[in-house]
């Protein structure tokens, strides 16, 4: 069985996603569709997003959609045979596409086995600039824990501040003299952010860019673009919920000062 932590997005606990969300059955045929021609590999998840395998559109209709079978068939028949919801995530010109598959059923394609279920109620599509985003509290800030490894071979953890978090990455505020330690692609291990009701997410994560901002009063410092990697599904659930309990406090104070 293979197993790996999944980048699947929550949907069922917030309404961040919903205009985002494709409802018509004849939008998510054409999106497949174009997956398909594209020749797109996608990845269905099972067993709560703890295992999976990887496959590709073979053919797309209003009635259902046809996925070639994975390469390893002790879990093509576990998918079979105990499986009953699959998460299925693929990417079309960068932009993520996540569909839910209420069971597969095993059938003949053009005279090889294939896996056929009914077409997924809703899909989602959405652009890496679309991850909703939300800024963290200033005066109480959520920080980030991150292993540096000096070129002597020591090594220091830096405290870093959130500026927003996602469900993509997060936004960080590190001082100017720490700008060396954040090139972009860099892949920085065993980071822990600390969220407000005690809870810890460890996520290994991805510096995309690194600029310098200076506010209106003058003060420097630099603005860390980071991605994660290998985020547990459960982790990504917590961090979901608590964009939303920001959002709704966000909106709670402003409805206070209306």
């Amino acid at each position: 069985m293979q197993e790996h932590a999944s980048p699947i997005l929550h949907l069922e606990d917030t309404d961040i996603y919903s205009q985002y969300l494709l409802h018509s059955p004849a939008e998510i045929v054409f999106v497949l569709r174009d997956a398909m021609k594209r020749g797109c590999m996608l990845t269905a998840y099972f067993d709560a997003g703890e295992s999976f395998f990887l496959t590709s559109i073979l053919a797309v209709s209003p009635e259902g959609v046809v996925l070639d079978y994975g390469g390893d068939e002790a879990v093509n028949k576990r998918a079979l045979q105990t499986a009953s919801r699959f998460v299925c995530l693929t990417s079309i010109d960068r932009v993520k596409v996540q569909f839910a598959l209420n069971g597969l059923s095993g059938i003949q394609h053009e005279e090889r086995p294939a896996f056929f279920s009914a077409l997924p109620d809703t899909l989602l599509r959405l652009q890496r600039r679309e991850y909703f985003r939300v800024g963290t509290p200033i005066a109480n800030p959520v920080t980030c824990d991150i292993p540096i490894h000096r070129g002597d071979g020591s090594e220091e953890v830096f405290q870093i501040p959130l500026i927003d978090i996602s469900a993509g990455g997060v936004g960080l505020s590190a001082t100017t003299d720490q700008i060396t330690f954040f090139e972009p692609n860099k892949v920085m291990e065993g980071c822990l952010i600390s969220l407000h009701d005690g809870t810890e997410i460890n996520t290994a994560l991805i510096v995309r860019n690194a600029f310098e901002v200076t506010t209106r009063s003058g003060l420097r410092y630099i603005r860390v673009g980071c991605e994660y990697q290998g985020l547990r599904s459960s982790s990504l659930n917590t961090i979901q919920r608590y964009i939303t309990k920001l959002e709704r406090d966000r909106k709670i104070r402003l409805a206070g000062m209306m």
